[in-house]
């Protein structure tokens, strides 16, 4: 496996393991609908919390969160939709993003609760 894909994948193991120890209950992780993924689908407090997981070496081309772009929020809706359609989930949703940043585990992590909200088409 390429470094980066590895580094994704610990990034979306840290984003994990800090959702899990602030009690939120992990229901799964990348989900895939066709081509379409949720990286983290998770639940607390009465909602459903779609969490995308960015992680990056360093921010020196520009911070992780700024990579979940407007496509990229369709596409999380659209599979968003497709997800609660199929377990009949009746919760509201928020969206969330998870950055990851930093080589090697302790990472730095932030937490961006209600990162943005399901665009209006």
């Amino acid at each position: 496996m390429a470094a980066h894909n590895e580094l994704g994948k610990e990034g979306e193991e840290a984003a994990s393991a800090y959702l899990s120890s602030r009690g939120y209950r992990i229901r799964h992780r990348n989900w895939h609908v066709g081509k379409l993924e949720l990286d983290i689908i998770a639940e607390k407090d009465g909602e459903l919390i779609v969490v995308e997981v960015k992680t990056r070496r360093n921010t020196r081309f520009g911070l992780p969160e700024e990579a979940v772009t407007e496509r990229k929020i369709r596409r999380i809706v659209l599979a968003t939709d497709a997800y609660v359609k199929r377990f009949a989930i009746d919760l509201p949703v928020r969206f969330d993003i998870i950055t990851v940043t930093g080589i090697q585990p302790p990472f730095s992590i932030e937490h961006i609760e209600g990162a943005f909200l399901s665009p209006v088409w």
